[in-house]
């Protein structure tokens, strides 16, 4: 029987039948269940294909290595991008799925998550949600990206090289927008600048030509947007469409497909995670083989984590049977505790007790519908 969570991120897949994916077609007695809780619907499901597929790449290398003695079955719930969909698809897949281990994105999403998910035991992995207050969330909430303080951060010198010192900022409503916000303000003037505009925005806002007339009013050297999903696009097209020549900013939230290939976004300049694929790992060498293969495209920052994540989720488990102890919440814990130090795509992954995870940073650009490291 086709479970329709299954069928949802066999969709977002692009599968042309289960059969193609077993894995996520049907319940298997005796599996590692793993849950997935990403927008899977509506402005910001293009976020949820894009999670699930670095996914399925994982599960499909742990599988032919022959990693675990169970296979693992994905149980997906959809979280429509907002905390209450985080809630509710936390609860089932803790206490109807009981999946010891699940994805996730989005800051309100996880926050509205990880109450729940520590009350049941329940590891949690974001690798999309970059809000400050991620970090320290709760004992069984790791990430495995650098959060939006991290990303302002490495943004700034570029901004002081480059002389931009007048930001003007346009934010998301939420800890995402405020996150950025708060950022802005403390690192701005220890480079000389200064926020000359900070203009907030509801989520589900569509129409900006109002703030495009107040961002021009401030004068910026330079315009940073914090938003996500469907509304990001209409953010860097109303702007240039309504007379914002600066150069536009933004986090690693603007990698995506559906905005770099808007002829408005040439030009536009993000930060992210260091994502070098010509690395000669043999992680990061067969992730890249194997994803062009496949896809006949690049892969993102976004489909290295999640493929971190559940990559992450064979070796804590693999770790696990060998030493005869049940796959459970609290000993994979145990487990990440006393290993801290993994083979991840683009180089060792090292965690912290805070449940954050170092890596290096770099400055992107979009020319001709892609990023390309300029700093």
């Amino acid at each position: 029987m086709l479970h329709r969570r299954s069928l949802l991120a066999a969709t977002a897949l692009g599968l042309a039948s289960p059969l193609a994916a077993p894995r996520l077609a049907r319940a298997q007695a005796g599996s590692h269940v793993i849950g997935t809780l990403f927008p899977m619907a509506g402005p910001n499901a293009e976020y949820g294909g894009i999670f699930t597929s670095g996914i399925q790449l994982a599960i499909e290398h742990i599988t032919a290595d022959k990693w675990l003695q169970k296979p693992i079955e994905l149980r997906a719930q959809d979280s429509q991008g907002t905390p209450q969909g985080g809630a509710v698809g936390m609860t089932k897949l803790a206490n109807v799925d009981r999946a010891p281990y699940v994805l996730l994105g989005f800051t309100g999403v996880s926050k509205a998550a990880a109450p729940i998910g520590t009350r049941n035991k329940v590891v949690m992995i974001n690798g999309g949600g970059v809000g400050p207050d991620l970090a320290e969330l709760s004992p069984y909430f790791w990430n495995v990206i650098p959060l939006v303080n991290q990303e302002v951060q490495a943004m700034l010198p570029w901004l002081q090289a480059q002389k931009l010192l007048k930001i003007a900022l346009v934010y998301v409503d939420d800890p995402l927008g405020t996150g950025v916000l708060a950022e802005l303000k403390n690192g701005l003037p220890g480079i000389g600048g200064q926020l000359v505009g900070s203009f907030s925005i509801p989520p589900a806002t569509q129409q900006f030509a109002a703030i495009a007339a107040r961002v021009r009013d401030s004068k910026p050297d330079a315009v940073y947007f914090a938003s996500y999903g469907a509304q990001q696009s209409q953010i860097v097209k109303q702007l240039r469409d309504n007379g914002i020549s600066q150069p536009l900013l933004t986090y690693s939230g603007g990698s995506i497909p559906s905005v770099q290939a808007l002829p408005e976004a040439e030009g536009l300049v993000l930060s992210g995670q260091a994502a070098d694929w010509t690395r000669d790992d043999a992680v990061t060498k067969r992730f890249v083989t194997d994803w062009r293969a496949k896809h006949n495209s690049e892969p993102t920052a976004y489909h290295q984590n999640y493929y971190n994540g559940m990559r992450l989720f064979g070796l804590l488990a693999q770790g696990l049977e060998k030493a005869g102890k049940p796959v459970d919440g609290e000993n994979l814990r145990e487990e990440w505790l006393r290993v801290k130090r993994f083979a991840f795509v683009g180089g060792e992954g090292v965690f912290e007790e805070r449940g954050t995870m170092s890596m290096p940073m770099q400055i992107n650009q979009v020319r001709g519908g892609r990023s390309q490291k300029i700093a």
